[in-house]
C-alpha cells in the first residue's frame, strides 16, 4: 500500500483534476467579477491579498439578488428557528421504541448543528452555490462540539465522481501556520518544528486529497484499510504529514444542475443572470451618460469669455460679450429618460428572478397587487416548479451532513446504537421546512381535486365508483404530504382492530336483522294462536 499511495501519487492525482478545473476557471473569475470578487481563491498563497474591488459592479442588483437568495433559502429550507428535517425509520409508525428513539436523535442533532458554526456557514454556501453552482462544506469532528464546519473558498479545491455520479474524490489546497500544523500533526519535519517555536505564525501551503481507497477491507480496524484514504502533505517540500483513513467521506458538495460528462455543474442561477447583469452594467452606464447630458452639456461660446465664471445660481446676471453672445449648449438633446428608466427596472427585476427573489416575496407582492388566496397559491405552485431542481440537490447534500452527523452520536457515545434487530430497518431523513411543503402543496392540492372529482362523478352517475378510492392510503399520503403529526393519527395496528370490531359489529347487526326477519316470516305462517306463538317463544324469537 505505501508503494502505491506516494506523494508522486497524489501530486499526478492533483495535476489531472486541476487540468479539468481549469476549463471553467475563466467562466468562475467572470462570475466573481460581477457578483462577489471575493468570493474565489485560485491560489492558496493568496489568502493574505488585499481586498478586491469591486471594479466591474456599479449596479447594486445582482449583491441584493444574491442576498435575498441566501436569505430565503437560509429562511425557508434551513431556518434554526424551525423544524426542518425530522428522522425515520422504515416501520417507524408501528414500533414506539423507534419513535422514541427517532424523537431523542432529532432533538440531539438540533442541539449540535445550533452549537456548533453550522448556521453561520450555511448563508456563504448558499451564495455560491447562486452565483458558481457549487459550493463545498469540510466536516470535522470536534471535541467541545462533536462537530465543526468549515466553509471553502472557490478555487481552492477540486472534485471528482465515479462512475455513479457520487463524488468520492476531493483535493484541497490552504495555507496553514507552523503553530497548527504542528498541534494537528505527528509527522511534522524538523525544520516546521523550529518553525513553530521562532515564528509560529508563518504559513505552509498543505495540499489534503481524499479518496476511495483501492485497498479498502470492509471491518477492518486499521486506518489504512478504511473506505476512503487521506493524505495530507506539504506542497513545498513534498512530505506527508499523515497518511490515514477515513470511514466517511470528510467533504459534502452542495451542487446545481449538471451533467455526467462532467464533474461541475452546467447552470445556476449566476449563470442564467450572467448576461443580464452585463447588460444592466451597460445600460446603467448609457443611462448616466443620458441624465449628465441634460444636466451638465457641453457649451459653445466667445472666446472672450473663456476664463469667466459661468453662475449656476437660479436669477444670476448671465454675462455676454460686446456682441451680446453668451455661452450655450453645443446641442440640444431629449432622451427618453423614462423609457431607459423602465427598460433598466424590468432588467433588474429579470435579474432577481433568476435568484428566485420573487417566489421569496410571494406573499407580500401577490398581496399589493390584491390577489386572490387562490391566485396565490396557484403561483407559488408554479414558482415551486422552477425551484424544485435546485432543492432537490440541496436537500441531497443536507441529508449527507446529518447522516454524518448521526455517525458522530453514535461514535462517541452521545446516543446508543441499535440493536441487531433494527439493522434492515433504513435510517433516513425527512425535510419539513417551508419550502419542503410549499414542494409537497401540488400533491395535496392534487389529491383534493381527484378526490372530489370521484366523488362528483359518484353520485352523478354510479355510487359503487366510490369504492375506486383507497381512503386509507390516500389519509396517510395526505397526513405526510401536510407534515401531520403521526400521533395524530391511529397507528396501523390500532386501526386494524377498529376495522375488526367495526367488522363484527355489522356482522351482527345482519345477523340480528335475518334473524328478526325470519321470525316474523314464521310468525305469519304460525298466525296468532297460542300453538304458533308457543313455538315462536320455544325458538327464541318472540
Amino acid at each position: 500500500m505505501n508503494d502505491f499511495y506516494t506523494v508522486e501519487y497524489f501530486q499526478r492525482r492533483k495535476r489531472e483534476m486541476e487540468d479539468i478545473f481549469n476549463v471553467i476557471k475563466p467562466d468562475l473569475q467572470e462570475l466573481a467579477d460581477y457578483f462577489s470578487p471575493r468570493s474565489i481563491q485560485f491560489i492558496a498563497r493568496n489568502t493574505r491579498k488585499p481586498i478586491v474591488k469591486n471594479r466591474k459592479i456599479i449596479d447594486s442588483t445582482p449583491l441584493i439578488a444574491l442576498r435575498n437568495f441566501s436569505s430565503g433559502m437560509m429562511s425557508g429550507a434551513t431556518s434554526p428557528a424551525y423544524r426542518w428535517f425530522k428522522t425515520v425509520f422504515d416501520n417507524n409508525g408501528s414500533d414506539n421504541f423507534l419513535k422514541k428513539y427517532c424523537a431523542k436523535q432529532e432533538e440531539i442533532t438540533r442541539k449540535i448543528l445550533n452549537s456548533s458554526n453550522f448556521y453561520q456557514c450555511l448563508p456563504e454556501i448558499y451564495k455560491q452555490l447562486g452565483i458558481f453552482g457549487f459550493s463545498a462544506m469540510a466536516l470535522e469532528s470536534d471535541y467541545d462540539s462533536v462537530v465543526n464546519f468549515k466553509v471553502l473558498p472557490i478555487g481552492s479545491y477540486y472534485y471528482a465522481k465515479n462512475s455513479k455520479g457520487k463524488i468520492d474524490t476531493f483535493c484541497r489546497c490552504y495555507m496553514e501556520t507552523a503553530q497548527n500544523i504542528v498541534e494537528k500533526f505527528s509527522q511534522v519535519p524538523f525544520e516546521i518544528i523550529e518553525c513553530a517555536k521562532n515564528n509560529p505564525f508563518k504559513e505552509f501551503e498543505i495540499i489534503h486529497f481524499v479518496e476511495k481507497n483501492k485497498f479498502y477491507k470492509k471491518d477492518c480496524m486499521l486506518s489504512k484499510y478504511k473506505k476512503y484514504i487521506s493524505a495530507t502533505i506539504i506542497a513545498s517540500k513534498n512530505e506527508f504529514l499523515s497518511l490515514r483513513g477515513f470511514d466517511k467521506f470528510p467533504y459534502v458538495i452542495f451542487q446545481g444542475a449538471y451533467t455526467n460528462s462532467f464533474d461541475y455543474p452546467i447552470e445556476s442561477p449566476g449563470i442564467n443572470a450572467l448576461a443580464d447583469v452585463k447588460q444592466l452594467m451597460t445600460m446603467v452606464k448609457e443611462y448616466a451618460k443620458a441624465v449628465k447630458k441634460i444636466i451638465s452639456p457641453a457649451y459653445k461660446g466667445p472666446a472672450s469669455l473663456k476664463n469667466k465664471k459661468m453662475a449656476d445660481v437660479p436669477g444670476a446676471f448671465i454675462e455676454e460679450d460686446e456682441s451680446g453672445r453668451g455661452i450655450s449648449p453645443i446641442y440640444e438633446i431629449n432622451p427618453r429618460i423614462l423609457e431607459l428608466k423602465q427598460e433598466k427596472d424590468e432588467l433588474k427585476q429579470i435579474i432577481k428572478e433568476h435568484f428566485y427573489n420573487d417566489l421569496f416575496a410571494m406573499i407580500l407582492s401577490t398581496a399589493q397587487r390584491g390577489r386572490t388566496a387562490t391566485e396565490v397559491n396557484e403561483l407559488k405552485e408554479e414558482k415551486m416548479v422552477l425551484l424544485s431542481p435546485l432543492l432537490e440537490q440541496i436537500h441531497s447534500a443536507l441529508k449527507e451532513i446529518l447522516k454524518w452527523i448521526y455517525d458522530e452520536e453514535i461514535k462517541v457515545g452521545i446516543i446508543e446504537k441499535l440493536d441487531d434487530k433494527y439493522q434492515n430497518d433504513m435510517f433516513e431523513i425527512e425535510f419539513i421546512s417551508t419550502l419542503a411543503q410549499a414542494q409537497k402543496v401540488s400533491n395535496i392540492s392534487s389529491m383534493e381535486r381527484f378526490t372530489t372529482f370521484v366523488s362528483n362523478i359518484a353520485n352523478a352517475i354510479d355510487p359503487i365508483l366510490k369504492s375506486k378510492l383507497n381512503a386509507e392510503k390516500i389519509i396517510e399520503d395526505y397526513a405526510s404530504f401536510a407534515n401531520i403529526n403521526p400521533n395524530q393519527l391511529v397507528s396501523k395496528k390500532e386501526f386494524e382492530k377498529i376495522k375488526t370490531a367495526q367488522s363484527d359489529r355489522v356482522n351482527n347487526q345482519e345477523q340480528f336483522e335475518t334473524i328478526k326477519q325470519g321470525a316474523q316470516i314464521i310468525q305469519n305462517i304460525a298466525g296468532v294462536d297460542s300453538y304458533g306463538s308457543d313455538l315462536l317463544s320455544r325458538f327464541g324469537l318472540i
